[in-house]
């Protein structure tokens, strides 16, 4: 394998749309409009909040995660798992990766700049001593809910708005949909995880609590969202009567899908997700 080739699987492009999807509907919110507003910048957004920024996350990841990234078949082709990148190289890698997404974050915008600074800070405690959130339950959940729920789509909004004006409501249903979604990857990993004791959410608490947990956080998304339609606020009227016909759906489909979650299973359950997500964007442009 090429370097290039190591570094993209370094960053698992199949992680890339986690960012790109909610950062792409902070730029709906903003702008009104479908298309972005100011292609240029937005398309430096998307290389930054895509390749860039997972690449330098996972990098130091992976790094932290060698023991339990060994015994979980989900992580058997990584690239430091499999013996293809070192640890130094990786570690050399991640301070590249890192800087070139400070820098490209720049031309987007200077205060683009420090939400990119915070995301890769949150990524360092997430993974990588003394901190290591990922060990300490309920932070685990929290540092990858506010990541992917409330700063992707405070990014997207932010290329053209100044991001204090970012909706808190937003951000509040942003937070609960990607906690939902995150809890029950801890119970993928669980095997994995308790035998190199990292005392995750799922570890600590157990895969029936955290199915009950994850479930919980979805309806209180799905509530949110809905209180907010009928408030016309954020979320516009105009999709209540939909919302009213896809929450039996999206919890029917989240309450199978997670029950005994796996990658493909949550793939399925962010189809099902896809709908109201669209309709959404419809709805606001």
């Amino acid at each position: 394998m090429t370097a290039a080739t190591l570094v993209v699987a370094v960053s698992r492009p199949w992680f890339w749309p986690v960012s790109w999807v909610p950062a792409y509907l902070g730029t709906v919110l903003a702008d009104g409009r479908l298309t972005p507003a100011d292609p240029p910048r937005a398309a430096v957004a998307l290389l930054v909040l895509g390749p860039l920024v997972w690449g330098a996350v996972l990098a130091q990841n992976d790094l932290h995660d060698l023991d339990s990234d060994r015994a979980n078949p989900r992580k058997a082709t990584a690239p430091l798992v499999t013996g293809a990148v070192d640890e130094r190289r990786l570690r050399r890698w991640y301070w590249w990766i890192a800087v070139a997404a400070l820098a490209a974050a720049l031309f987007v915008r200077p205060l683009f700049v420090l939400g990119v600074a915070g995301v890769l800070a949150l990524g360092w405690a997430y993974s990588a001593p003394p901190l290591r959130l990922k060990t300490r339950p309920g932070w685990d959940v929290a540092v990858n809910a506010l990541v992917v729920g409330v700063v992707s789509p405070a990014a997207g909004w932010s290329i053209t708005r100044d991001p204090w004006a970012f909706p808190w409501q937003f951000a509040l249903i942003g937070l609960l949909f990607a906690a939902a979604v995150y809890v029950p990857t801890t119970v993928t990993d669980l095997p994995a995880d308790a035998g190199a004791g990292d005392r995750t959410f799922a570890v600590r608490f157990g895969a029936r609590f955290a199915y009950r947990a994850g479930l919980g956080l979805w309806v209180a998304a799905l509530a949110t969202s809905l209180a907010c339609a009928a408030a016309d606020v954020v979320v516009p009227r105009s999709t209540l009567t939909g919302q009213l016909l896809a929450i039996p759906v999206l919890l029917a489909a989240y309450a199978v899908l997670t029950r005994r979650p796996s990658i493909p299973r949550l793939a399925v359950l962010s189809l099902f997700f896809a709908v109201p997500t669209a309709g959404f964007a419809f709805a606001v442009t």
